[in-house]
């Protein structure tokens, strides 16, 4: 029989090699993503473009200023989201929780329809530029997240306390369904538009300020990994390995909120990513490490959100990325259900 460290090693090795499967499928996926739209670019010519040796110069306007940041848009997207959702199934330990289902999403939602629907109230720094947008999401999140996490001290019951994240997401629905009420059709029209989510309105200048905001999101997760796989053994096991419960769960709300927050601000909501990537990694990996599951869910996001941007353009009139992404991750939710009877 094999050594329990011998065991280890050849899971670990095993788990590395899954890696380069998943990167490979990510890259096909994005060179898809430039490739495919209203407008189909051959290969040959989307391979030139991307070397430097552009045939065509509208296909390289194209690329570069429109296709590019869209599918850059979208791998941000989905690793920040899913690497989100992993987080709160972490940090509530139940496999049904994501920022969306406990009212991160419609706080950061609320914080964005301030912002647009009372701009004449606001300073113009914060209504005119990218940063009062994001700032004004990410601001959203983390408050809906902090009062989950408050009311939590006093729930036993994961579905108890999934249904109050369901509530609290249901006022801040109320509050911007009151403020579209006093709003003038145009901002009205605008934040609708939003809320479909689309990576399209996200440019070359979005990306400067959203790349190094994920980037920190992502950074604080990486640094969070250890302290999040002590959770996994419950509150007391992590007490006993040295683990500060209260400063990990605040870590992990300003992470969460970092990550949903921006990416939501810019592209509006995204459904079922951030529940649906972290089962699909652990399904894959047979590992419940964070270590593992982080960049796995970095992988597998990110392919997840080209692949439904891909098929949004597929049909004449490009579909909302919002209601794409849900056909994938409604039935692995129904899945994970089914299998916890």
């Amino acid at each position: 029989m094999l050594k329990q460290s011998t065991f280890k090693s050849m899971t670990k090795k095993q788990n590395y090699w899954i890696f380069i499967p998943l990167l490979i499928a990510t890259l096909l996926l994005f060179l898809l993503d430039l490739s495919v739209g209203s407008f189909k670019i051959p290969w040959r010519e989307l391979v030139a473009t991307l070397t430097g040796n552009p045939t065509d110069p509208i296909h390289s306007e194209i690329i570069f200023n429109f296709r590019m940041p869209k599918a850059i848009a979208a791998i941000l997207a989905g690793a920040a989201l899913s690497v989100a959702g992993l987080l709160m199934q972490t940090l509530f330990r139940n496999p049904l929780a994501d920022p969306y289902i406990l009212g991160v999403s419609s706080g950061a939602s609320l914080g964005v329809a301030i912002t647009m629907m009372s701009a004449s109230f606001l300073p113009a720094f914060w209504t005119n530029s990218s940063w009062g947008l994001v700032l004004s999401a990410v601001f959203g999140a983390a408050f809906v997240l902090l009062l989950v996490i408050g009311v939590s001290y006093k729930l036993q019951s994961a579905a108890s306390l999934l249904i109050v994240g369901i509530m609290f997401g249901t006022i801040a629905s109320s509050i911007v369904s009151i403020l579209q009420y006093f709003s003038n059709p145009d901002a009205i029209k605008l934040f609708i538009l939003w809320t479909f989510g689309s990576l399209s309105a996200v440019t070359r200048e979005n990306l400067q300020i959203l790349i190094p905001i994920v980037l920190v999101g992502l950074a604080l997760a990486v640094f969070l990994h250890k302290n999040a796989d002590g959770l996994l053994l419950g509150e007391n096991y992590a007490k006993a390995l040295g683990v500060n419960i209260k400063s990990t769960r605040i870590l992990i709300v300003i992470a969460t909120g970092i990550l949903a927050g921006s990416i939501t601000a810019f592209t509006g909501p995204i459904a079922f990513v951030g529940i649906a990537v972290p089962h699909i990694a652990r399904g894959i990996f047979k590992s419940s490490i964070h270590k593992t599951l982080i960049p796995a869910s970095v992988l597998i996001g990110s392919a997840l959100i080209l692949l439904c941007d891909i098929i949004s353009q597929i049909p004449t009139y490009t579909l909302p990325i919002n209601t794409i992404s849900a056909l994938f991750g409604a039935p692995i939710i129904i899945w994970i259900i089914l299998r916890r009877r």
